[in-house]
């Protein structure tokens, strides 16, 4: 038996947070700890462990490599479906006649439908459990995916888009209140670090796709002439309906969740597979066979008879998490929250959707923004305006590749430093990169500095993962995380349009808004609490 039980059956104290689901606060500030009695059955005296404890027992080892692994390809297919559109951008303009203005709106569409979706997939998560939610939103996002490869429109493309937009939405939130539901206190930093790596893995999975086949133009099957860039969507969408078939046929639901829903026997279940999987050739068994569930019955929520007022019911009751975000204790750090979420997602994915097309202005040397005039719509001959060289896909996939260097400062120092300062560091330094990309005056220092952009803005959405999930108690965390991340489609959408009006007119005006917010968000950072090893509610 370990220490920690051994200290329970003594009647030792344990430390807890003060902010649980059930207790209401009157301040506002860091999460802070108090000395509770150790809980035992009354009846059975059986010693019963809370959620902290009982992950704890089940030890950290192979079960968490492979949910690693599983939850991170997940994750990559997020990143896939979302970037292919930039990559696809320079040659589906031209079958589908897109303007600049058009591709803002084709690029904003996905973010579109991830701001509604994240919510929705966000506040079923909360309420009908992780795995079921993550299932069903990957599997919207795969079948709508591919069927976008298809459309011979632009208005059904990007209506297609819009739909695969919202099953993103659902899975990634719902992805990062799974996987952190699983870990150890002391690791839960580094781990949340390790799985937002996978986006990188999905970017440079995106790149390299991109760079193998769509220079390529056209591929012959039989009698059929298809062209690359549908190919290449088609092959994004695999990431995720394989996603969706593991965690349909392999994964377990959250333990967290399943105790705060009272389902105690299925939680223990998940503890004992973790337990065994951990603990591979040895002859023990999981020691407890008790859990210490919320004493929040979710029950009651459906004492409400919805016979009457159903609609008005349902719109108040899943309005209420983000009502309950702005109550304090909570008021000050979703505050924060909200204007990180849009500056960070504005300023990001404004600028990333978009540099496939940047590296394309600079084919013949200068600044991204000096070649304003270069011709984008249908009206250009189709050698200058259709061609695009194969080395364009091959800086994308350098300027991905790059990301790797900031996955690796945040895994090593997330758990040392804190969620806090890396992320305000990340994007202070962000903002200070992306001026420097409006000053840049050659190809070469247009890559470099897009490369220095990438490595930092990928530290920031790291820190960004893990304090957004620390922040906020169970049964509001994927609600929460469903708002911010549908506040930051907000932005992206804002970002993408803004980017495509502006493009050919005033380039420096959107780049230089990217640099300010940047700046801007780092700095709001500093007002949101520590949540370095603090323990989940």
């Amino acid at each position: 038996m370990s220490r920690r039980i051994l200290e329970e059956g003594l009647g030792d104290s344990v430390q807890e947070p003060l902010l649980t689901t059930c207790v209401d606060s009157d301040t506002e500030g860091e999460v802070v700890f108090e000395r509770t009695q150790a809980y035992t059955d009354e009846k059975n005296e059986q010693i019963k462990l809370s959620y902290e404890e009982a992950v704890e027992e089940a030890g950290f080892g192979c079960f968490h490599g492979l949910l690693l692994v599983v939850c991170g390809w997940a994750n990559a297919s997020d990143a896939v479906e979302i970037l292919c559109v930039s990559f696809l951008l320079p040659t589906a303009r031209c079958d589908l006649q897109l303007s600049s203005a058009d591709m803002g709106l084709l690029t904003a569409s996905i973010f579109l439908g991830m701001m509604i979706g994240g919510y929705v997939w966000g506040y079923l998560a909360d309420r009908k459990g992780r795995r079921k939610v993550l299932v069903v939103s990957l599997t919207v996002n795969g079948v709508f995916g591919a069927l976008a490869s298809l459309a011979p429109r632009f208005g059904l493309f990007l209506l297609l888009r819009f739909i695969s937009g919202l099953g993103v939405g659902g899975s990634i939130p719902v992805i990062f209140s799974y996987f952190s539901e699983f870990q150890p206190c002391a690791r839960r930093g580094a781990m949340i670090s390790a799985l937002a790596t996978f986006w990188m893995a999905g970017n440079i999975l995106a790149a390299g796709l991109a760079w193998l086949v769509i220079p390529t133009t056209r591929f012959q099957l039989g009698s059929l002439d298809i062209q690359s860039w549908r190919l290449f969507v088609v092959l994004c969408s695999f990431p995720s309906l394989s996603s969706a078939l593991i965690f349909s046929l392999a994964m377990p639901e959250s333990p967290k969740f399943l105790m705060e829903a009272g389902q105690e026997l299925e939680a223990l279940k998940v503890f004992r597979k973790m337990f065994a999987l951990n603990q591979r050739g040895s002859s023990r068994s999981f020691p407890i066979s008790g859990l210490r569930t919320s004493g929040c019955e979710k029950a009651k929520e459906e004492t409400v008879s919805l016979k009457s007022h159903r609609l008005m019911h349902a719109i108040k009751k899943g309005l209420d998490p983000i009502r309950q975000l702005f109550i304090k204790p909570l008021t000050t750090r979703s505050i924060v929250l909200f204007i990180i979420f849009y500056c960070i997602s504005f300023g990001y994915y404004g600028l990333w959707m978009w540099f496939p097309e940047l590296f394309k202005r600079t084919e013949d040397g200068g600044s991204p923004c000096a070649n304003v005039s270069r011709p984008s719509s249908s009206n250009a001959p189709e050698n200058d305006s259709c061609s695009v060289k194969t080395a364009v896909y091959m800086e994308g996939f350098v300027t991905a590749a790059s990301n790797l260097p900031g996955n690796i400062f945040t895994i090593l120092l997330m758990d040392i430093v804190g969620g806090k300062i890396l992320l305000s560091c990340s994007l202070l330094v962000s903002g200070v990169s992306v001026f420097f990309i409006w000053m840049v005056k050659t190809k070469a220092q247009s890559l470099v500095m897009s490369c220095v952009f990438s490595a930092v803005s990928v530290t920031s959405w790291n820190a960004l993962d893990v304090v957004s999930t620390e922040l906020y108690p169970t049964q509001l965390r994927s609600s929460a995380l469903g708002f911010f991340t549908g506040v930051g489609r907000v932005g992206a959408i804002m970002g993408n349009v803004v980017f495509g009006q502006l493009m050919d007119s005033n380039c420096a005006v959107p780049v230089l808004l990217v640099s300010v917010l940047l700046f801007s968000g780092g700095l709001a950072a500093l007002r949101l609490p520590h949540t370095k090893r603090t323990e989940l509610t």
